[in-house]
């Protein structure tokens, strides 16, 4: 993807990324993919002519659904569309890079209120463009003239006015696509896309963070997430004595709930997962891990702990859901309700950042015997505080890594 394109001028950087998002785009809608991981290697057979091309540098990363992409530097103009992607690139030190995200007030304050905990670490997310207020729009990424889009085109491929041409058109014009939507529920992909790979969120993070040649950071705290993953579980009680738990959002309206499964494949499980409890809707075959339950069917399973997606976000507040739940006929008869375990959780696309603050969360919320009490939370507040002695990885270690000290 590297060679020279005879009779034209060398390309420049911008140019450069075009060129290579091109020739992926090529084999893209065929489902292409090489499972050869990355390799950083310089320009050969070049003449003396081209010198400069040949000592520069250059990265392949592979992700399905996107196959190879050939990045001659680090992306310094970068699309992101859900959040998980923009924690990825603050967490490899590049968020300043990020020119969009998801309802940014949102996604935004709710990743700093875990950065919050980490010395020099934030996302200024205030000005930054919502990708999908109005729908996904290529004259917008046009505009942005992105180095890259972290968005997966299968996902791109399915939005309002968009088909494969447009995704092609996009990667050739603009930038490459790199992202991967699907593997967030293990769904299955739009047609076209037989090969489809999936990946765990740290998959994922690592593969982002050979586009940003940040594999240092990437394996760093991939070591702290490993280390946290393995503090909590050698301590798990058998699965007979843990609790049972909903992880749900109270529809706006308050007429039902919005549950979502623990345990199963898929990154938006990210955080309950690694945590073991059992689920008190384990049974349900929802479509995407998700489906809709009303209050008797909340009450028949009565779980221990009701986790509260989006609590730990702006776009909810967890004084009014307990209250709603409180003054409900059927919803105060509830355990976790009488009982005080109604708390928040965090955002289901999380990001490493989040990532780590959320198992922390859910393992005082569900364990407090084991790990700590989680102490309670108000709403707009940061993530708690908690005591050093009781913090289940450690901060300062993941702010050094995320400032470079790696």
């Amino acid at each position: 993807m590297a060679t020279d394109r005879k009779g034209e001028a060398e390309p420049t950087r911008r140019e450069y990324l075009k060129y290579g998002g091109a020739v992926v785009a090529g084999g893209l809608l065929a489902g292409c993919t090489d499972g050869s991981g990355s390799e950083t290697t310089p320009d050969s057979g070049a003449s003396s002519t081209d010198t400069e091309t040949a000592t520069d540098p250059t990265t392949t990363v592979s992700m399905s659904p996107v196959g190879d992409v050939t990045f001659d530097a680090a992306p310094e103009d970068v699309f992101t569309v859900f959040p998980q992607y923009a924690d990825m690139a603050v967490a490899l030190g590049r968020g300043d890079a990020v020119n969009s995200v998801y309802v940014p007030e949102m996604s935004g304050t709710t990743l700093n209120h875990y950065t919050h905990h980490l010395d020099g670490v934030s996302f200024d997310w205030e000005g930054l463009y919502d990708p999908l207020s109005g729908g996904l729009s290529k004259e917008k990424l046009y505009a942005l003239d992105s180095d890259v889009h972290l968005a997966d085109p299968a996902w791109a491929s399915t939005q309002t006015n968009w088909d494969e041409t447009d995704v092609t058109e996009i990667a050739e014009q603009v930038a490459p696509w790199f992202g991967n939507f699907y593997s967030g529920t293990r769904a299955s992909p739009p047609e076209g896309y037989d090969d489809y790979e999936y990946y765990t969120l740290w998959d994922l993070f690592g593969k982002v963070a050979q586009v940003f040649d940040e594999q240092a950071r990437y394996e760093a705290l991939a070591d702290v997430h490993a280390d946290l993953v393995s503090t909590i579980q050698s301590d798990l009680p058998p699965k007979s004595e843990r609790p049972t738990v909903v992880r749900a959002t109270l529809a706006a309206d308050g007429s039902q709930f919005y549950s979502y499964h623990l345990n199963k494949p898929g990154y938006w499980l990210a955080d309950t997962r690694p945590l073991g409890a059992n689920d008190a809707f384990a049974e349900q075959d929802w479509s995407g891990l998700w489906g809709t339950v009303d209050y008797e069917a909340m009450l028949e399973a009565d779980p221990d702990v009701f986790l509260h997606l989006w609590g730990m976000t702006p776009s909810y507040s967890m004084i009014e859901t307990r209250k709603r739940l409180e003054d409900h006929e059927v919803g105060s008869q509830l355990s976790a309700v009488q009982n005080d375990r109604v708390v928040p959780a965090g955002m289901r696309y999380q990001g490493p950042i989040m990532n780590l603050f959320q198992i922390e969360m859910g393992a005082k919320q569900l364990y407090p015997d084991l790990f700590g009490e989680w102490p309670r939370y108000e709403d707009g507040e940061h993530y708690p505080d908690i005591p050093a002695d009781e913090q289940l990885f450690d901060r300062q270690r993941v702010a050094n890594i995320v400032g470079g000290e790696v």
